[in-house]
């Protein structure tokens, strides 16, 4: 049996250790800290990202953390104009299965939980910081800051944006700030629902405007409000999430934009800043029997709401890709990468595309790409937002004939 040591426990990590512990592999989770945790709110998981949570088996328990809502609304930032309306049945119709919200720590919960339920044994170790790995001729190495190693067939990576994986591989990245950053918040909606804000809150929505995007959409059923708001800015530099600002300054950034808005981010008692970095798709993610996954492999920017979607797709062409060579995993993580990079790597440019569409400064500008998202949306009956992106939520990560590809 082919045995898989996945570093990190993110939920792409516990992702790929389901996938993997239902193809038959044996699999051990290592995670830096001293709990399973994620950092951050809320986390969109369209339909490419449910079928793959649908192959592991917890869809159901997804959907039962999820947020509620019916539409999936883009509105202009500063008039509230509706530029694009599409309901939750009609992405059904479309796609086969409807997309989510939720919170990354009840995510992270309902993953970890399916892998304990899924193992005849404890599978992840925790206070496990990798320094290192070693690629042999007939297996790999992880090395530990405690002074441990563990031993595997096959490493990857799942370590996030800093991925120590990554660097052992191939060096330290050179991250380029892009001139953006986010503010966050998540609100309990019962401090909005009885304002003439329920009707903004209860949609998954994006609002464009001048040099900004903000995204809202529900989260626990309707119990809370998910915020993100990017915006252009070339002076703050500070990448961490876990920053916080003050609500005033986000009234300020936002002064001019949709009064609702406003009155929204006055609910938020806690708010979070950070600065938007971007890589540039790496040209191999692969050497000998190690090899990276999600944001290790493919950091990218918020604009397609694709970072853990893209993720988890790895995860379920990993364990397919192994299982279908179970006596050579050197071939398996070639037709792995062979089969992933090129359509992550993609992601990253049109994530990258998205972020000046969104952020265009010019009001001809904006009306120009809103009127082609106009025609898109009527000449193009399955491009229910007129942005494009279709090919990203019909992909079928878990299908056998994704390996032949």
């Amino acid at each position: 049996m082919t045995r898989v040591a996945i570093i990190g426990g993110g939920i792409g990590g516990l992702t790929a250790a389901n996938a993997l512990l239902r193809a038959g592999l044996e699999v051990s989770v290592y995670e830096a800290a001293g709990e399973l945790r994620e950092i951050g709110a809320g986390v969109a998981l369209h339909a490419n990202a449910m079928r793959v949570l649908k192959f592991i088996g917890v869809e159901q328990a997804t959907r039962q953390v999820a947020g509620k809502t019916d539409y999936a609304v883009t509105r202009d930032g500063l008039s509230g104009r509706v530029i694009s309306r599409t309901s939750r049945a009609r992405q059904v119709e479309l796609q086969g299965i409807e997309p989510a919200t939720v919170h990354r720590a009840d995510l992270l919960d309902v993953l970890a939980a399916a892998l304990r339920s899924n193992s005849p044994g404890e599978v992840t170790s925790l206070g496990k910081r990798c320094t290192g790995v070693e690629s042999g001729e007939s297996g790999a190495v992880a090395r530990f800051a405690d002074g441990t190693a563990a031993e595997a067939d096959v490493i990857i990576g799942a370590d996030g944006i800093h991925s120590a994986v990554r660097t052992a591989l191939f060096g330290p990245d050179a991250p380029r700030f892009t001139g953006k950053i986010c503010y966050r918040s998540v609100i309990p909606a019962d401090r909005v629902r009885a304002s003439a804000l329920a009707d903004v809150t209860a949609d998954n929505g994006q609002w464009l405007g001048p040099h900004g995007t903000i995204v809202l959409y529900p989260l626990r059923g309707e119990k809370l409000i998910n915020v993100v708001c990017h915006y252009d800015d070339d002076s703050y530099r500070h990448e961490s999430w876990v920053t916080e600002c003050p609500r005033e300054e986000v009234l300020q950034r936002y002064a001019g934009w949709h009064e609702s808005l406003l009155r929204l981010f006055e609910a938020g008692d806690t708010w979070y800043k950070w600065a938007l970095y971007d890589r540039d798709p790496i040209p191999r993610w692969t050497k000998g029997r190690v090899s990276l996954l999600g944001d290790a492999a493919h950091p990218m920017l918020p604009y397609l709401g694709q970072g853990a979607c893209q993720a988890l797709e790895d995860g379920a062409v990993l364990a397919n890709a192994l299982a279908a060579s179970p006596g050579d995993p050197v071939a398996a993580l070639a037709a792995y990468e062979r089969i992933r990079r090129p359509r992550a790597s993609q992601v990253v440019v049109t994530a990258r595309a998205r972020g000046v569409s969104n952020h265009l400064p010019s009001r001809w500008a904006q009306l120009r790409r809103d009127a082609a998202i106009a025609v898109r949306r009527r000449l193009n009956k399955r491009d229910a937002d007129g942005r494009g992106a279709t090919w990203l939520a019909d992909y079928d990560a878990t299908s056998p004939s994704v390996l032949a590809g």
